[in-house]
């Protein structure tokens, strides 16, 4: 194994649709999988700010294709990308970047380009959304081929397959 990962497989959340203590369980940063906790769900959501948001499909489109056009501009090469109505997967190398780095990017840009586009919706004095996306998200490190390949596979294909229980 090399220190250098071949890609990464990155998944973020939307807003909302994942909680700490979910009763799919859910991953404590640092600490891995945990069990569900109802009251911690109960509490988190409680805290919310705006209501957690699902993105239809015009909105799952234009994040595809913010992260594709990033992707180019940084010259990352990009193996998958596959936006659901609540979170989203990329596969990516990106050299001289850490999969962290990478991860923020792509959601900052397509946070802009979707507010961007309720903008146009909403005209200039509309209320937009200010929180999109959960706080972090994964970021699994790949350093073989049969990672890089399981990931493009879970990416492209396991989610309509029952892989994902959202679209």
């Amino acid at each position: 194994m090399t220190d250098d990962p071949l890609a990464y497989f990155i998944t973020w959340t939307c807003y909302g649709t994942w909680l700490p203590g979910d009763e799919r369980g859910w991953t404590k940063w640092h600490k891995g999988e945990q069990l569900p906790q109802p009251l911690l769900a109960d509490w988190c959501r409680d805290q919310m700010v705006e209501q957690p948001l699902v993105l239809n499909e015009t909105q799952r489109a234009l994040v595809q294709e913010t992260v594709s056009r990033h992707c180019g501009i940084r010259a990352w090469h990009l193996h998958a990308v596959n936006c659901r109505s609540n979170h989203c997967h990329v596969v990516v190398t990106a050299a001289s970047h850490d999969g962290e780095q990478v991860r923020d990017q792509l959601k900052s840009w397509s946070k802009r380009n979707l507010k961007e586009h309720q903008r146009s919706l909403d005209g200039a004095e509309a209320k937009l959304r200010e929180h999109w996306w959960t706080r972090k998200g994964s970021v699994r490190y790949l350093y073989d081929d049969e990672s890089l390949e399981a990931a493009i596979i879970y990416t492209l294909e396991a989610q309509d397959v029952g892989g994902s229980k959202a679209n």
